[in-house]
């Protein structure tokens, strides 16, 4: 079954690689390779007890049929699920729906961290709806805005699971944000079959209905949502309370920013997670008290004792009943991949159990994995799913040359204990030197039992240490193996490694597992105001947890920062972990650390001297554009903050991070407009800023947060010029004093260029090498440059074209103000004369950026028009392929999944 399950796996990842779902023919071809590959498999596995070619043969022709099958289930079901997508012709129309909340609402966050009244985020669904679409979206992810007031209480308290409601909500299309080395917005959708998402339009028009959902899971919600409340109510504004209620019902989304960058620090995230740790701890305690009962059952007589336990064994009890808690808790947890996880495992050994069958344990987690993908395919998408299984790989091959060593132990226990009964045996029977009667003979039988003992203590002790050892050593190994087998994931998912991980989990683990879990499951269970106790205790816990991590996370040290490793890099990790992780006796297994020379030593990510990388982020309506040369970066805007979409912290610093700008050169805040000012305080709290460079009025809060953070500031004004690896800098815009009007007046304007170039050609006319004859030609070739106009309007336009027309000409071209009618008037854009022209604005934005005009404009002048909106990040590269050319890259071609929006 490993080859079966780990066919069918790969079948299922390779299908969420690709850019297109397979049609027809494709469907019909893999289901023909399968059928064949079944056959060969049949027809070689008789014949393979004769043969050992015809072994392989059918391993081989089983692995590609459970990859054909895979393939082609994985398929299936995107085929189904995209069929519910929002039709285009509904985006952005009012569209009344009824229906019921679904899990557990999200309330917006206010500064402090609480839950606030402002907003809240459900899942939505839908049980009928006006708009006739044949295949409208089942799920809807909604957002409930107050508008001039907070939320009502009858919305704060109405959403609750299974609640029905009659609303009027405005929709558009699973669309996300797409940008390099980010997490995939539109695959978690997907895998939450949320194919549309959308707010309230109309709450007066809202109603509550009668009659609430029914159902196993509404009622397991239900559960959840008072359970959180409680722990709202006792915690109220404790700074852990989220870790304590990710830790009681798996929602997450209370964990503190400052929580959250903590454990991501130490290497402690998965801890937050209801994972298999947990599940592990409660089916083992299920079953130990399980097997108790059953075992004393046979004491309380009559009826309701007798020879149970003898007609069934405590062991086939206590199995399935770790395996119900263990779902009961997972189902607790919302069911997450590593609770799945944990629980087809714990399923496959009760089975095993019951059925009285010796089960491997590579086979047992072979069976995990293909469950898992057989109820959600989509789960590939996430790190969980990895982090999960791989760390349970990687102990279990760590842990399997083991074996023969631990047999070798218990064997050595039984010869020494054998070798100091014998000697004891020597002792009693030895003569004793005070023999002769009377109190010689008690002397010497106190002799004699005294020496026994003590040769007991002895062999007691050395067998308990030896124990001790063997476990300490047991455990290392474990950690050594899960460290160094998710580094690489760690590293490809989170651009980091915590180097301090080890450390921190050597404690916190058994922290979190024997003291702050028993106490949140104890107040699961107990009434109140008991559980008020045992729910300050464990936070007090966690409070002594968070200070010990802060202090151990201290130096910067502890924290590695890698860009994301491509393919090659990763599987040469992955091979290097396995090498290292083999049994003692493989070969070369000193030279494993030497095919991780790529992940943790990769070549420099910037572009050759000279030439320079332009990348303007999707991330809504705003701006950010990272400039990068050989050796230095520049960061232009940084999006939107909190008070929107909050791209600073989700699009912006994970970009920087996995494209391995950890130190920002400078920090360009074009204007105070939130979407272009808001994600800068991000920025500043998760990248190192050494310089900020803006035009915001004196008071403005970010010039003391960029202080704190240890930037130096300087305000941006006409004519500062700097030169890095050979690329030109130069402001533009605005003057240099006060700034006066409204923000876009004094927009700073940046200019890029590479310099001008000398190539060099040399022609022999005697034919000859060297000869004296040859002439030289060389040929100026102009600048590459990039003009940066953030939100300029007409009056600036014809400012810089009255003073500065000639440094205006750049081949690539942010559009002002993203495409406003208010700007890229026609003498702007003939002085500039762009051959690519973004346009950064958001999916279905409100101000309906671009303007249809303005984009008409551009269009006319037939250059290239990259939108955000549809492309998703781009990114252009001026000189690096060429003296002449500029390389363009939309992401969603480059990097195109059958599910992106098209």
């Amino acid at each position: 079954m490993r080859a079966v399950w780990c066919g069918f796996a790969l079948g299922v990842v390779w299908l969420q690689q690709q850019a297109a779902l397979p049609r027809a023919f494709g469907a019909a071809m893999l289901v023909v390779t399968a059928c064949v590959a079944s056959g060969v498999a049949l027809w070689a596995s008789r014949g393979r007890a004769e043969r050992v070619a015809h072994t392989r043969l059918a391993w081989c022709a089983v692995w590609i049929a459970a990859f054909c099958i895979g393939f082609g289930y994985a398929g299936w079901r995107a085929h189904a699920r995209l069929a519910y997508a929002l039709p285009v012709e509904w985006e952005g129309r009012d569209i009344e729906v009824s229906g019921h909340v679904k899990g557990l609402p999200s309330y917006s966050r206010d500064r402090a961290g609480s839950d606030s009244d402002d907003g809240v985020r459900f899942l939505f669904v839908v049980e009928s709806t006006q708009a006739r679409v044949e295949h409208f979206p089942r799920l809807l992810q909604l957002s409930w805005v107050a508008q001039d007031a907070p939320l009502p209480r009858y919305v704060t308290q109405g959403l609750a699971p299974g609640a029905r409601w009659h609303l009027v909500v405005r929709l558009k299309r699973a669309h996300g944000n797409a940008n390099f080395g980010v997490r995939d917005a539109e695959a978690t959708l997907l895998a939450r079959n949320i194919r549309a998402t959308g707010y309230v339009t109309r709450p007066a028009a809202a109603q509550r209905l009668e009659g609430d959902a029914r159902g196993v899971g509404v009622t397991v919600d239900r559960w959840r949502a008072a359970l959180r409340a409680r722990i709202d109510q006792v915690l109220a504004d404790a700074p852990h309370r989220g870790i304590v209620i990710a830790l009681a019902i798996g929602a997450q989304d209370a964990v503190s920013a400052a929580d959250w960058q903590l454990m991501r620090a130490t290497g402690t995230s998965h801890l937050v997670a209801i994972s298999g740790l947990h599940i592990g701890f409660v089916a083992g305690l299920a079953a130990w008290f399980a097997s108790a009962v059953w075992r004393r059952s046979g004491l309380l007589g009559g009826r309701f004792g007798g020879d149970w336990p003898l007609v069934l064994p405590a062991q086939k009890v206590a199995a399935p009943c770790g395996a119900l808690f263990a779902a009961c808790h997972a189902a607790l947890a919302g069911f997450n991949v590593p609770a799945q996880r944990a629980l087809w495992m714990l399923s496959v050994v009760a089975l095993s159990f019951v059925s009285g069958r010796t089960v491997a344990p590579s086979v047992v987690l072979a069976w995990a994995l293909g469950l898992v993908l057989l109820i959600d395919p989509w789960a590939v998408v996430s790190a969980g799913y990895w982090l999960s299984f791989c760390a349970v790989a990687a102990i279990l091959f760590a842990m399997s040359g083991r074996v023969a060593a631990r047999a070798e132990d218990g064997r050595r226990d039984a010869h020494d204990g054998l070798i100091e009964r014998e000697r004891e045996r020597a002792w009693a029977d030895a003569d004793d030197p005070y023999s002769g009667g009377g109190h010689g003979d008690a002397r010497a039988s106190r002799h004699r039992r005294a020496i026994r003992v003590a040769t007991a203590l002895r062999a007691r002790a050395r067998t308990i240490g030896r124990k001790a050892l063997a476990r300490v050593r047991s455990g290392a190994r474990v950690q050594f193996a899960v460290t160094i087998a998710l580094a690489p994931l760690t590293a490809y998912w989170f651009a980091q490694i915590p180097l301090i991980g080890p450390l921190a989990n050597a404690f916190a683990i058994p922290w979190v597992s024997a003291l702050v879990t028993p106490l949140v499951l104890a107040a699961v269970a107990l009434p109140a105001p008991l559980d008020a106790i045992a729910l300050h205790a464990a936070h007090k816990l966690l409070d002594a947890l968070a200070a010990g991590l802060h202090t151990v996370s201290g130096p910067a040290w502890t924290l590695w920062r890698l860009p994301q490793p491509d393919a090659w890099a990763l599987a040469a990790a992955v091979v290097g972990v396995a090498w290292c992780l083999a049994p003692r006796g493989w070969p070369l297994r000193w030279a494993a650390p030497l095919a991780w020379l790529p992940l943790l030593v990769p070549p420099p990510s910037g572009p050759p001297h000279g030439t320079f990388r332009l990348t303007a982020l999707d991330i809504g309506q705003g701006s950010a554009i990272v400039v990068q040369t050989a050796h230095h970066a520049l960061l232009f805007d940084a999006g939107p903050g909190p008070e929107s979409t909050h791209a600073g912290e989700r699009v912006v610093v994970p970009y920087l991070q996995a494209a391995g700008v950890n130190t920002l050169d400078t920090l360009l805040v074009s204007h105070a407009d939130s979407d272009h000012s808001g994600g800068a305080a991000a920025v500043l709290d998760g990248v190192e800023v050494r310089q900020l460079l803006a035009a915001l009025p004196p008071g403005h809060p970010l010039w003391q947060t960029a202080r704190t953070a240890g930037a130096q500031t300087l305000p941006c004004a006409a004519g500062q010029h700097w030169q890095w690896d050979g690329v030109d800098f130069t402001i533009l815009w605005p003057d240099a004093g006060p700034l006066r009007g409204k923000p876009n007046a004094h927009c700073c304007v940046l200019r890029v260029s590479t310099g001008r170039k000398e190539t060099a050609s040399g022609v022999d006319s005697t034919g000859s090498a060297g000869g004296s004859g040859a002439t030289t030609h060389r040929e100026v070739v102009p600048p590459l440059a990039a003009l940066l106009a953030a939100d300029i309007e007409t009056p600036v336009e014809r400012s810089l074209l009255a003073r500065e027309r000639a440094a205006l000409r750049a081949q690539i071209l942010l559009v002002p103000h993203h495409g406003s009618k208010t700007s890229s008037t026609e003498p702007f854009l003939d002085s500039i004369d762009p051959l690519i022209a973004v346009f950064q604005v958001g999916y279905r934005n409100r101000f309906h950026h671009p303007h249809p005009g303005v984009f008409a404009r551009y269009v006319a002048r037939h250059i290239e028009l990259p939108r955000s909106d549809q492309d998703g990040a781009v990114r252009i590269e001026a000189g690096v392929a060429g003296p002449r050319v500029l390389t363009l890259e939309r992401f969603r071609s480059t990097h195109r999944r059958y599910w992106m929006d098209p």
